[in-house]
């Protein structure tokens, strides 16, 4: 498949607005009371078969969508049968760590713009040019100093969660995908990552969304869904 150019990603993305309109080692213990949750968080990857998608994946909304309504963006590159859905696979790391971050390396971005971080998860083919996801002490985008991934466990199991540092490299963009964004804000579809815990089996799941700001991307939002088992350090 031929390399997509940002213009015509945004042209598809255009169309379907209309269309929607007409229509690291760790202990494998987890832990047992409330609290943050200082490990990893390992990743079920995605999986597909011909109606339905299971484990982690990503979904872009168009801008003017919604998280429940969309329209959500078609990734030619998905292997999914509804390919809005982008499965994730995890990364050299495992998962998402919190209490440290997972830099990007540097340059981020390869000589063809496929993003490079692979710690957190495999970077993901998207209009034929590869997404990466990394946490980074100054977010990417906007310059500015963001604290350290972080989630707290309830005395009831449910989870809460900043991820201001989470950005993502990709076709020679940066894109700041955490909530609440560095400046603290929580624009358009933005919405903190909340999810389930099992202190049990450290089995969680967690989903936020994060709605871009700036550049041509501006408007449109990332849907995260991550699950899988915690382990602590």
């Amino acid at each position: 498949m031929k390399r997509r150019s940002i213009a015509t990603i945004a042209a598809t993305a255009a169309m379907v607005v209309g269309l929607g309109a007409c229509s690291s080692s760790s202990s494998s213990t987890p832990t047992t009371g409330p609290g943050k949750l200082v490990g990893v968080f390992k990743i079920t990857a995605g999986s597909c078969t011909a109606a339905t998608t299971s484990g982690s994946y990503f979904r872009m909304v168009a801008a003017g969508g919604t998280t429940a309504k969309g329209p959500f963006i078609a990734n030619s590159d998905s292997t999914c049968a509804t390919n809005s859905y982008s499965p994730l696979s995890p990364g050299t790391d495992g998962g998402l760590i919190t209490g440290s971050y997972q830099t990007q390396p540097i340059p981020p971005m390869d000589a063809t713009k496929n993003g490079l971080a692979a710690k957190i998860i495999q970077p993901v083919k998207f209009f034929a040019v590869n997404f990466a996801l990394s946490s980074n002490p100054t977010d990417p985008q906007s310059g500015i100093a963001v604290p350290v991934p972080s989630v707290t466990a309830s005395a009831s199991n449910k989870l809460s969660a900043v991820l201001s540092a989470l950005s993502v490299a990709w076709n020679g963009q940066q894109f700041n995908q955490g909530s609440p964004k560095p400046d603290g804000s929580h624009p358009g579809n933005t919405v903190d990552a909340t999810g389930t815990y099992n202190p049990s089996t450290g089995a969680y799941t967690l989903d936020w969304s994060s709605q871009i700001v700036g550049g041509p991307f501006n408007g449109f939002t990332g849907v995260w869904h991550l699950e899988g088992t915690f382990t602590k350090k």
